[in-house]
């Protein structure tokens, strides 16, 4: 139970780093929006998309790969550490210039390459501290990732705040995110060498080979989990422009607040289940259901309310100039649920060596993606690139559940009794919302003690359950 606990024990600090990433987060989108306007907006998210799926190219996986060995073997830190940045600084230089050359190939706007390039920049030294994050999971250090995560986020609100009050533009959004970065990554590199290992470069060519082969799964993972995720916004881009891509982002936004929760989940879980596999298959087995069953029950009346009041909370967040997000937020938020499921799903089979059987299903789900995108957002736009996202992910769900069904972390039937219960919960709270029709506030607070009577009645938490809430509180 102990080493079950330390998922919910080691979260506190990145927890912090979420919430105040996701306040501040929240502050600058709705800021950003309302002060740039529909279409640059949607100009800055697809920059912000299309170096995410450049960031894949950069990675090729060793982020998680360097993560998962130092996990178990943190002896190695020297040599890992001093490899992977040499290495990344290489695919940095080279990604850069592709995306260079896709710019002028597809002969963008001046405005929309500058932007891009500038993000592109930031994504370069972001995906440096990601390395350097992957290295504090290893080794339980997640405080100092938590405090990089809090000095970018209050970085690029303060550099929000300045710029729309001086009405600097475009060109300054994309400088205020590199320059979080680049002060964050200064921040991360120290506390590596003072707290850690002190990074020693080196060029092992075959272990630069040794490292790639073996990244490989997850960098292919990467590279089909980042499509999926961003190249609805790129397609958008070319088939409709950038005044959809504005109204898609926006909501897209709001769901990104709620993926902190599975963020903080993924930095933890992963370099734990990790050290279960080597240490106990039962606990990880433990490991997998518990994560599946919270993150359900913490996400699911979300989804139920964000629904009904969708049209509310997007003219709440962005004015009436984006009414047209509320459809698309109420599909999309569907989707959270099942990137939290897949998510818990994922590191199982990752940190137990089934990377490959990931590779293959975000493979698929990737290509499907890319087609109902082709179709869906030509005939609905915005709203078709939505449904294709929720498609996509129920794929990947049944695909993941039937591959761990048939080994031997195969669930208890508790965990489906426990699913059961906590979707009536959420049936019964979706019902009482409906038929009362309060105003968005007033079903706030109402909500909330519904679903919480909801799952007493239910039973949905067992004598485990109880016993894990009873720890977490007393420490």
């Amino acid at each position: 139970m102990s080493k079950i606990n330390e998922i919910f024990k080691n979260t506190s600090w990145l927890l912090i780093s979420q919430v105040i990433t996701s306040i501040f987060g929240f502050v600058w989108i709705v800021l950003l929006a309302r002060y740039l306007g529909v279409s640059d907006f949607g100009i800055m998210n697809f920059a912000i998309s299309f170096t995410g799926i450049m960031s894949i190219f950069i990675d090729l996986g060793i982020n998680t790969y360097v993560t998962r060995d130092l996990s178990r073997s943190p002896e190695l830190s020297q040599k890992y550490i001093g490899n992977a940045i040499p290495l990344k600084i290489f695919l940095s230089i080279l990604s850069f210039i592709a995306t260079l050359v896709i710019l002028l190939i597809m002969d963008y706007n001046l405005l929309t390459i500058e932007v891009v390039l500038l993000f592109a920049i930031q994504t370069i030294f972001l995906n440096m501290g990601w390395l350097f994050n992957g290295v504090f999971q290893a080794f339980s250090k997640m405080k100092y990732q938590a405090i990089g995560i809090i000095i970018n986020s209050s970085l690029i609100l303060s550099g929000t705040l300045l710029l729309t009050y001086f009405n600097l533009g475009l060109i300054a959004v994309a400088l205020s995110y590199m320059v979080g970065s680049i002060i964050t990554l200064i921040y991360l590199y120290n506390n590596i060498k003072n707290r850690i290992v002190v990074p020693k470069i080196q060029i092992d060519l075959d272990f630069w080979k040794k490292s790639i082969k073996q990244a490989i799964p997850f960098g292919i993972t990467g590279i089909f989990t980042t499509i999926y995720f961003m190249i609805d916004t790129v397609m958008i881009s070319f088939m409709a422009g950038s005044t959809a891509v504005g109204i898609y982002s926006s909501a897209y936004k709001i769901i990104t607040v709620f993926t902190t929760i599975y963020t903080v989940y993924t930095y933890v879980v992963f370099p734990l289940m990790s050290k279960l596999y080597k240490d106990s298959e039962d606990l990880l087995k433990v490991s997998y259901e518990k994560s599946i069953k919270y993150l359900l029950m913490i996400m699911l009346p979300f989804a139920i309310g964000i629904t009904i009041y969708s049209q509310d909370i997007i003219t709440f967040i962005y004015g009436e100039s984006y009414i047209f997000a509320g459809d698309v937020l109420k599909i999309l938020i569907w989707n959270v649920l099942f990137i939290m499921i897949n998510g818990a799903s994922t590191s199982l089979l990752n940190s137990s060596n089934s990377e490959v059987a990931v590779t293959k299903i975000n493979g698929l789900a990737c290509l499907v993606n890319v087609v109902l995108n082709l179709f869906l957002i030509y005939y609905l736009s915005y709203i078709g690139a939505s449904i294709a996202t929720v498609i996509t992910g129920v794929i990947i769900f049944i695909l993941m559940t039937y591959i761990i069904l048939k080994n031997k972390y195969k669930p208890d039937k508790s965990l489906i009794y426990g699913i059961v219960k906590i979707c009536v919960s959420g049936i019964i709270l979706a019902i009482i919302l409906l038929i009362l029709n309060l105003s968005m506030w007033i079903a706030l607070p109402v909500a909330i003690i519904v679903y919480l009577i909801g799952i007493y009645l239910t039973k949905s938490l067992d004598s485990t359950d109880k016993a894990v809430i009873k720890e977490i509180i007393g420490k």
